[in-house]
């Protein structure tokens, strides 16, 4: 009997560190909040190492949600190894995408959606979100 790698993955959000909810079964990992933490390696490793070992042993697609008001320079750093190992998988075949959730009166998150959806070729969709409501 073989034991499988599924697993799901849940870090409560912090004053520094974006709230991450993975889940293996529906294919979905995603981030919520700022991200700023104070050690960006540590905290982004559970995240890569979930993404790699999903996009190993799965056919079925992976969508990555995030929704990130504000990422320091280790946090776009961390995310630019994530969407590489998306690149990665698309370019074996494999189903991923990237949902990028913004304030609409937050220009700066646009901005930043946008540089990186022009280095990836994988589907990435940039939504704006009304949080004037």
């Amino acid at each position: 009997m073989t034991s499988s790698p599924a697993y799901n993955l849940s870090l409560e959000a912090t004053q520094f560190s974006p709230s991450v909810n993975a889940d293996w079964e529906k294919g979905c990992l995603s981030m919520s909040g700022e991200s700023y933490p104070e050690n960006t390696y540590e905290f982004f490793s559970q995240v890569i190492a979930w993404t790699e070992q999903f996009l190993a042993t799965m056919t079925s697609p992976l969508t990555l949600e995030l929704h990130l008001s504000y990422l320091n320079t280790s946090s776009i750093r961390a995310m630019i190894d994530i969407f590489d190992l998306l690149q990665d998988a698309n370019t074996e075949g494999k189903n991923v995408s990237v949902r990028w959730l913004y304030d609409n009166r937050n220009p700066r998150a646009s901005e930043l959606g946008e540089e990186f959806k022009e280095d990836y070729t994988f589907p990435f969709d940039i939504v704006a979100l009304d949080m004037s409501a």
